[in-house]
């Protein structure tokens, strides 16, 4: 088929899976997938596959799980695909020059930010916590450093105020498949122009930690707002709480149209209702709406409170 290009795909999460499926259903061939290596998990730790491996096995696509592309029998493995283009997206692992110069086009990436803007791992996470009001994706030209690569296409969507990294990552991954097909055919056509980024514009979307997860309440509630939905699936917001770790899944911040009077010290309760379980903070009040306790489910504000009395309860700060 004239036009039609030979494709290498590299990637790992379900956020890579959805511009993999929008690859397998183009007019493009799919020589093979790589995905890195299945990893435990689950309580059992049994291994478990990508959900790029699993679409791959399901449309019959070849599968490659190198830990590295360090040996010369894993780069001359891709070469004898004899690829156009490699895309990447959310892979996982260091794609060293030599591996980059392979592909007759070269290797493009889906990124989840609109660069030069949140470089890294954890572009999404990072957007919310620092209260951007939009995002995007990029399709770039791969480079050897950390997403400096010149920008092909930039597809842009707003962050909405409700939303978590769960809802966001969601809608990215849907913009990135559709973005992803209309670069490789605007590559095609030669129609594409590389535009060099800023470096003076670039942040950094480091990964996300464990330890960040903590809230304090001594911070602004807005700020604490966006944690929560940031950090939301994963690691997922906490507060102490009679010597456990009380997951916070959803909350707010009450605008000054509440009338919310705060006489407590920040992390104090100062009302628990079938509305929430409001908690005064370093600035106003934060709302919590659905919370967990070790060993249970996610609750509703409204049930936690008819289990256990918050009327007198200070988080630990």
């Amino acid at each position: 088929m004239p036009g039609e290009l030979r494709l290498i795909f590299a990637g790992t999460p379900d956020f890579a899976a959805h511009a993999l499926r929008a690859l397998a259903d183009s007019r493009h061939r799919l020589l093979a997938v790589y995905t890195q290596p299945d990893r435990p998990a689950g309580r059992g730790r049994k291994l478990q596959a990508s959900p790029v491996k699993l679409f791959a096995q399901q449309r019959g696509i070849a599968v490659y799980q190198p830990d590295s592309f360090k040996s010369d029998d894993a780069r001359q493995q891709l070469a004898d695909l004899k690829p156009d283009l490699m895309v990447v997206a959310a892979y996982g692992l260091i794609l060293p020059q030599a591996v980059l110069d392979i592909p007759r086009l070269g290797c493009i990436n889906i990124h989840a930010s609109l660069l030069p803007r949140w470089r890294g791992a954890a572009p999404i996470q990072r957007a919310i916590l620092a209260g951007d009001d939009r995002s995007g994706v990029t399709i770039m030209q791969m480079a050897a450093g950390l997403d400096t690569g010149d920008m092909l296409l930039k597809k842009e969507c707003p962050i909405e105020a409700a939303d978590t990294a769960s809802t966001l990552h969601d809608r990215l991954a849907a913009l990135g498949a559709d973005a992803v097909i209309e670069a490789i055919e605007r590559l095609v056509a030669n129609h594409v122009t590389a535009e060099p980024q800023d470096p003076a514009l670039a942040t950094y979307a480091n990964k996300l930690q464990k330890a960040e997860a903590v809230l304090d309440w001594a911070q602004p509630a807005p700020q604490l707002a966006r944690q929560v939905r940031a950090f939301n699936p994963w690691p997922v917001a906490y507060t102490p709480y009679q010597g456990n770790n009380l997951r916070v899944w959803d909350a707010h911040a009450l605008g000054e149209q509440s009338c919310v009077k705060v006489n407590k010290p920040a992390g104090c309760v100062i009302a628990a209702s079938q509305h929430g379980i409001d908690v005064a903070t370093g600035d106003g009040v934060l709302r919590i709406t659905r919370l967990q306790l070790p060993g249970g489910k996610p609750l509703a504000a409204k049930d936690f409170v008819n289990a256990h009395d918050m009327t007198s309860v200070c988080f630990n700060v």
